[in-house]
């Protein structure tokens, strides 16, 4: 296991090549046009994600790995009270870390306060890879939480961890890309892996559809758990990204994300908001 030192190196140098890639993937085969300016967007997202970053560093300097070690040290958790393989705990692991982050997407777009929180990430009126990194402060650190929470029952290796941790960034970046992907590979991919096409229904304008694709790596719980929503119904290329009450470019600005969740009147989470608008 690298030392904290080197487990941080690995996962900017993961988080900053994946961005590289997705950068000029973009740039040479766009999915759509992009509607507003790519400076004042890239800024605020990335500027975002150093804010959050910054905040981490000071609150949890050890981060998820290091309370993994804590943990494993300490005997806490189902992998460190049975015996098994060590691949097989990583595996696992992943996997069921993977399982935990898909329900805290589902519980945020259902529970009014979490959605205050997570509308900064929908209310961006464009999608690209920033956007995968586009999140409220509050709202990672809650994150936080909830995986401690799951590393404390599973007592993860602190290698799973880690390898989650990368594979969250990285796929976090890809999916929400405006990458174009060929329709077949995209298929192909989307069996075993949140694709760009997948992701991005969920964030169309229309409810029934930010209702569906919560996952961000496997896109195994959508298919289990019937909140699967292969294509938008306007296309691809027709689609509305957003969300209706926040039409305006201010959405973009850093300030706008960080004051939005403690506005006087915000709208219903997009799960009420649709059985209010049944006949």
């Amino acid at each position: 296991m690298p030392t904290q030192q080197q487990e941080a190196a690995i996962r900017f140098g993961c988080f900053f090549g994946t961005l590289l890639v997705m950068a000029v993937w973009e740039m040479l085969a766009p999915r759509r046009p992009l509607t507003q300016s790519k400076p004042l967007r890239w800024s605020s997202n990335l500027g975002l994600a150093l804010l959050n970053n910054v905040v981490w560093r000071l609150l949890m300097p050890a981060g998820a790995v290091g309370l993994a070690i804590s943990l494993q040290a300490r005997g806490w958790g189902l992998f460190n009270s049975v015996e098994l393989s060590a691949w097989f705990e990583i595996a696992a692991s992943v996997v069921l870390f993977d399982l935990a982050i898909y329900g805290q997407h589902w519980l945020f777009h259902r529970v009014p306060w979490l959605w205050r929180l997570h509308l900064v990430h929908h209310v961006d009126l464009d999608f690209d890879a920033t956007t995968g990194v586009r999140f409220h402060t509050v709202e990672t650190l809650l994150s936080f939480v909830w995986k401690a929470a799951i590393l404390a029952l599973l007592g993860a290796p602190a290698l799973a961890v880690m390898i989650f941790e990368i594979l969250l960034n990285a796929t976090a970046l890809f999916n929400h890309s405006n990458a174009r992907l060929p329709l077949w590979l995209d298929r192909v991919l989307r069996l075993a892996l949140v694709t760009p096409d997948m992701h991005r229904v969920h964030h169309s304008i229309e409810n029934h559809e930010t209702n569906s694709n919560y996952g961000f790596c496997l896109p195994w719980w959508d298919f289990l758990f019937r909140t699967y929503h292969a294509q938008p119904a306007a296309g691809h290329d027709a689609m509305t990204i957003g969300r209706p009450e926040f039409r305006d470019a201010q959405v973009e600005r850093l300030a706008f994300m960080l004051r939005l969740p403690f506005r006087r009147e915000m709208p219903p989470t997009p799960c009420r908001h649709a059985r209010q608008s049944r006949p």
